[in-house]
């Protein structure tokens, strides 16, 4: 089985795996239009974690991890904790430099409370600035972001927008 990261599995994939591949999912993009209440930000003062949008001409870049199948249960078990905030599990195909392979994302869509949708990014920024929750600041987990597809030669105009944003404190 196939795991695609497109958020902090891309840095910090936090279970076990045998293989790691770069990889890229047509037709979706990358967006911070979901709240976080349980990693980057608490309930009361959410901060903004990534999500995906479907956008017909988009491909997003990211990690497929490939699970030994004696430990699929207790990954899925562990990403269904940790994508908890409204967050499902979608089978999708992504395309690797061996080829294309069946994977399982997880996507948060409109219908869940935590999806805020699209907003602005100087609205996004100055929320990210200030959030922080048990997994850390909502600002380290946007550059941590920007980094990885940066060192990956991948570059997201709204991943790398908001980095820019939070460069500097307004």
């Amino acid at each position: 089985m196939w795991i695609f990261g497109y958020g902090s599995l891309i840095f910090r994939p936090s279970f076990a795996f045998e293989e790691r591949r770069a990889a890229w999912l047509r037709g979706w993009s990358r967006r911070f239009w979901q709240a976080s209440t349980d990693h980057r930000g608490v309930p009361g003062a959410p901060g903004r974690v990534v999500t995906l949008v479907r956008e017909e001409s988009a491909r997003c870049w990211g990690m497929a991890y490939r699970i030994a199948q004696e430990r699929v249960g207790e990954v899925l078990v562990h990403l269904d904790y940790r994508e908890q905030g409204g967050y499902e599990r979608h089978e999708v195909e992504v395309e690797t430099g061996e080829g294309s392979l069946p994977a399982l994302i997880y996507l948060a869509g409109p219908a869940n409370p935590c999806y805020l949708g699209e907003t602005p990014l100087d609205e996004i920024a100055a929320i990210v600035r200030t959030a922080s929750g048990p997994s850390g600041s909502n600002r380290s987990y946007v550059e941590l972001l920007a980094a990885a597809l940066t060192a990956a030669g991948e570059h997201d105009d709204h991943v790398h927008g908001l980095a820019r944003l939070i460069e500097t404190d307004l």
